[in-house]
């Protein structure tokens, strides 16, 4: 009976990895799910609007922190501001701004009321002074860090992905497509591995289906992540579109000019970390080697000197 039980856990369990693994990892799966999505371009053609980053259904506390900050005093300048930073990480929908001046305000209660309770468990009154107006304002600035935090990372994104990108664009175009097609494939084609630079593209795409000009949607996608490899990418191509140059032969010397100073940041942080191990060799390795080594022989020092001391 227990034979059998165990036979039967196992073919159970064996039956549950070959379903995960033929759901996530089988290749003609992987093919067929490709196949069957359609990308932003095709959503635009059909009629749809592509979705960037817009939640299908709104969280009770979304829509609070959105009234929040529809009340919010803003100046235009402050909010043109901060929704440029807010699509460079990522977050183009039209209550992003409202959102994250919203959270602002919500933050900045949420640590005025903690540091009120706080203030009641502190016995110095200058601190519990200090506590209640440095609260407040670390709720206020907190999303701003945040915020700055998001957009290196995705420019970090975009600037690891673009090599990749640069390559599968020359492919596309050697193989006769022209740029603005490969440039539709590349936001298709990396969709899984690299979906920030193929967000960027798609809506490339979209601006010169919708009557841009190449140039002018171009510029707008360095403009919008403010990435400085991107914003030479694109004077790459704009150039060699303006002199009548080869595109896919420019976009390949631009891909192995990033590889070559990818590779050349990695040397020179590898060069780095012998200069930064010093010191916590020199706190933390050493007293620990120290020890071993000298505490055996400081023993048995300790232990001569206190039975010479003794009358």
């Amino acid at each position: 009976m227990a034979i059998a039980i165990s036979a039967l856990l196992f073919c159970l369990l064996l039956a549950v990895i070959a379903i995960v693994g033929n759901r996530l990892w089988a290749k003609p799966v992987r093919i067929q799910e490709r196949l069957a999505e359609t990308g932003p371009a095709e959503q635009a053609i059909a009629g749809g609007s592509p979705d960037y980053g817009q939640p299908a259904e709104k969280q009770w506390i979304v829509r609070v922190v959105e009234r929040v900050g529809e009340k919010a005093p803003i100046s235009p300048q402050e909010a043109k501001l901060a929704r440029r930073n807010l699509m460079a990480a990522g977050y183009r929908t039209d209550n992003a701004v409202r959102i994250y001046y919203g959270a602002k305000f919500v933050f900045c209660g949420l640590f005025l009321v903690l540091a009120l309770l706080l203030r009641g468990v502190l016995d110095n009154p200058l601190l519990g002074l200090l506590v209640v107006i440095a609260g407040p304002a670390l709720g206020f600035f907190a999303p701003n860090f945040v915020l700055e935090k998001m957009v290196d990372r995705r420019r970090e994104r975009i600037r690891l992905s673009l090599p990749d990108a640069l390559d599968l664009m020359v492919i596309c175009m050697e193989a006769g497509l022209g740029i603005d097609q490969a440039i539709a494939s590349v936001s298709r084609e990396l969709r899984d591995t690299h979906p920030d630079i193929c967000d960027e593209l798609g809506l490339v795409t979209l601006e010169m289906r919708a009557g841009t000009r190449r140039v002018d949607a171009l510029q707008n996608l360095g403009n919008r992540t403010g990435e400085s490899d991107l914003k030479k990418l694109v004077a790459t191509i704009i150039q060699a579109d303006r002199f009548g140059t080869g595109v896919a032969e420019s976009l390949r010397t631009h891909s192995d000019f990033m590889r070559v100073r990818r590779r050349q940041a990695a040397e020179e942080r590898a060069n780095k970390v012998g200069v930064k191990l010093v010191f916590p060799i020199f706190f933390f390795i050493m007293p620990s080697v120290l020890v071993i080594a000298a505490g055996p022989g400081i023993i048995m020092v300790l232990r001569g000197l206190s039975t010479i001391a003794k009358p």
